[in-house]
């Protein structure tokens, strides 16, 4: 089956519109038609050459996205043709150790670690295999995806809205209330208010938090983050003392959006003594952390996360129903919807950081 897709041939080099051969569903998988694709700095890593899995090209990115079934292979029983699903970033397999612990997130089954390289070569340019992002590849007009990637939502839910609940939303919401479990009444501190900083200034909200401090180097990004939810705002320079200023001794908890080297030291040390520090944004690969070792003695904890460690079954349709009663804005995360064609001026848009979350719309 043909099909429109941005293609990357070359790091550094915008995308190129091209028509590809997508395979028909085999055993446990599942096609669908995509409808939204959120625009994630995930994305521009790759096109910058900075993605540890992006490597071989031609490569189809676009992960954060929604759709409707189109077909499905044999085996399938989850999901049905017209059935409207969001394509979760990850399809755990069930049965490795990780997922018997129930840390879905960490999923080592070979069916995920082939997605996380590419996928199998179910997409071909010219006869050349074309690997898609984290064997999604949603910057397409269809996505070939295994059934556990594929989360039902209701038939009246926007796609613009349910395709950032793939990723920047369930990263941010999920690095609070998986990773952090910030109590109610607690004080946060959020780093960094782009798409998935946001997200993290509204899981503070859903968890209780009656202090919320965001930081930008942006005064845009601090106005959107108040809209969201923060109680205070700061433009960042000495976070430590600055925070010191709101709250006596230090947040309870602290989180890094920004994947910024240098600025983890900085909001692990504005948080009090017991406090907990997460690394939600991801540094540049070898980036050095520099931390007060005197700081940990204070039963300071420093955390990472991966997606929100979310499990897609359980914590999407949850976000789903926050945002349908009116207690998640996902509409307000929309900055701009850009068709397919315009993809390169979505992809600058976001590099500008003009946008909370620019969506392609099909």
């Amino acid at each position: 089956m043909l099909m429109r897709a941005a293609v990357l041939t070359g790091f550094h080099e915008p995308m190129e519109i091209r028509e590809v051969e997508i395979a028909d569903p085999g055993p446990g998988e599942v096609r669908v038609r995509i409808k939204a694709s959120g625009v994630c700095g995930s994305d521009l890593k790759a096109i910058d050459g900075k993605s540890p899995v992006v490597r071989q090209l031609p490569y189809i990115l676009g992960h954060e996205s929604a759709g409707v079934v189109e077909s499905v292979g044999e085996g399938v029983t989850g999901v049905k043709p017209g059935d409207h699903v969001i394509i979760a970033m990850s399809g755990a397999c069930g049965r490795c150790r990780h997922c018997g612990a129930g840390r879905f997130h960490l999923c080592s089954g070979p069916a995920r670690m082939t997605a996380i390289m590419g996928g199998a070569p179910r997409v071909t340019l010219e006869g050349q295999e074309t690997r898609r992002f984290i064997g999604i590849g949603s910057f397409a007009e269809y996505a070939l995806v295994s059934e556990a990637m594929c989360v039902k939502i209701a038939s009246d839910a926007p796609f613009d809205a349910m395709c950032l609940l793939a990723c920047g939303v369930v990263t941010g919401v999920g690095a609070v209330l998986n990773v952090a479990r910030v109590t109610p009444g607690s004080s946060v501190l959020v780093v960094g208010c782009g798409g998935v900083g946001l997200n993290v200034v509204q899981g503070a909200v859903l968890a209780g938090a009656t202090t919320i401090i965001a930081a930008d180097v942006a005064e845009q990004k601090l106005k959107l983050a108040a809209r969201f939810g923060a109680t205070h705002t700061l433009l960042s320079q000495n976070l430590p003392e600055q925070v010191g200023e709101i709250v006596r001794g230090g947040v309870d908890y602290a989180f890094d959006a920004t994947g910024v080297a240098g600025v983890l030291g900085q909001a692990f040390a504005a948080t009090q003594p017991g406090g907990t520090t997460v690394m939600v944004g991801s540094p540049p690969s070898g980036a050095p952390l520099t931390i007060e070792p005197g700081l940990l003695f204070a039963s300071r904890r420093l955390m990472g996360t991966q997606g929100g460690d979310a499990a897609p079954l359980r914590d999407l349709p949850m976000l789903a129903a926050q945002y349908l009663r009116g207690r998640l804005d996902l509409d307000g995360l929309v900055t701009e919807r850009l068709p397919l064609s315009d993809i390169n001026q979505a992809v600058a848009h976001v590099r500008e950081g003009a946008v909370a979350r620019t969506v392609i719309v099909f």
